[in-house]
């Protein structure tokens, strides 16, 4: 008998047994669509975290002050005053693979205009923080070095504080306090919305670092410096050249530990990315047992369709159907099974995915070798768990098979 008829014989099968052949399919289904949802929610978790990283610019290396030891105990880097002018100043003066750099000053408060109020934070900065951080001004302008110099009571605001303050007012040229400082609004940012972790990005105020210090926090130091480097690739090169400049700024010799810290916006890329892969394998893995369960269930009704056509075997092997051929027609019906099933559960999975899952506000892409790797994984069921039912079949006796009532 040609593979042909065999695949003929064996649909015929499948099809003479429909409800026992979907609830057979049906574990199938649900497994291949929950490991290809599964998939598809940690890829788009991780696209959607690489794309709010990338909103505060990939060539973005952040100098933090370091915690160190004092009398056994070590302190908060908040509390720790190690960045100040003199640094930001030798690293504009002297850098080579760091295009831009601002320093920066937080405060957090109340911003009031009118009877409005809200709760915000006020980023003290340089003019060239906008282009690092990969902001645009909608409207007005951003404060001059001028400003800076003057310690001008001058800020830009995000599409929050307007929001919040201003209502349906123009806010160009308004003034606002902030803990009891009025400041004048020079210029709006593009919004941004939020982020994956559900912080407001445009609930913020950019005004001179050299206000902040002197005006709201009254400080000589930097919360911390945060730069640009030439490109992603020299980010290594910068964290080198930083390392140095600060150490001899800082007269840090020898094994002398940093009293700083410098992270590169791609070190953080690859950490949320090792961990939403941790996260998608664990879930991926648990979705599979499903699978491993359908696999089961079709060996077990593979097993009960053998018995049932123990007789129809006897006879086809008695008009001279060998073992190899019996054995491949039960494969056949096996894979059959565990491939519609598997594709079944690829529309599934794909519906859900591209179209249930982002309607529910949650982000999702299904990548295109999930769905390679599913239909693939249905073949190989099939093949596993419906051997033992056609080795079972090849083996009978032809006499006692046509015996069999």
């Amino acid at each position: 008998m040609n593979i042909l008829n065999l695949f003929k014989v064996s649909i015929r099968a499948v099809a003479n047994n429909k409800m026992r052949s979907f609830l057979s399919m049906l574990g199938i289904i649900i497994g291949v669509a929950a490991v290809i949802i599964m998939m598809s929610i940690g890829q788009g978790s991780k696209e959607s975290i690489r794309k709010d990283l990338a909103t505060m610019g990939t060539n973005l290396l952040t100098i933090r002050p370091g915690a160190d030891m004092r009398g056994g105990v070590r302190q908060d880097p908040s509390a720790m005053q190690t960045l100040k002018m003199a640094d930001y100043e030798r690293i504009v003066r002297e850098k080579k693979f760091v295009t831009k750099v601002s320093p920066e000053v937080t405060a957090s408060g109340q911003a009031i205009y009118g009877n409005n109020n809200t709760t915000t934070s006020m980023y003290g900065e340089s003019t060239e923080y906008l282009d690092i951080k990969l902001w645009t001004i909608e409207e007005g302008d951003c404060f001059t070095e001028e400003d800076i110099k003057k310690a001008a009571k001058v800020c830009v605001v995000g599409a929050t504080i307007v929001k919040e303050l201003f209502g349906n007012q123009h806010p160009i040229g308004k003034t606002i306090r902030f803990k009891s400082i009025p400041m004048r609004v020079i210029g709006v940012l593009k919004s941004k919305g939020y982020n994956s972790w559900g912080m407001d990005q445009d609930n913020v105020i950019i005004a001179p670092y050299t206000t902040v210090m002197k005006r709201i926090n009254a400080q000589t130091y930097f919360s911390s410096i945060v730069c640009s480097a030439i490109t992603e690739e020299l980010s290594d090169a910068a964290i080198e050249e930083l390392t140095q400049m600060l150490r001899d700024n800082h007269k840090l010799k020898g094994d002398a530990v940093d009293d700083f810290t410098i992270h590169s916006q791609a070190e953080w890329m690859e950490t949320m990315s090792s961990t939403m892969d941790t996260v998608t394998l664990i879930l991926v893995v648990a979705a599979a047992f499903s699978l491993l369960v359908a696999g089961i269930g079709i060996m077990n009704i593979m097993l009960v369709s053998v018995t049932e056509r123990t007789k129809e075997i006897g006879l086809r092997m008695a008009v001279g159907a060998t073992g190899p051929v019996i054995s491949l027609q039960f494969l056949i019906e096996a894979v059959l099974i565990s491939v519609t099933g598997g594709l079944l559960g690829i529309l599934l999975g794909c519906t859900v995915g591209e179209i249930l899952i982002p309607m529910m506000g949650m982000p999702s892409s299904v990548p295109a070798w999930s769905i390679y790797v599913s239909f693939m994984v249905c073949v190989f069921i099939g093949m596993l768990f419906g051997y033992i039912p056609a080795q079972k079949a090849a083996n009978m006796d032809p006499i006692e098979a046509i015996r069999h009532e």
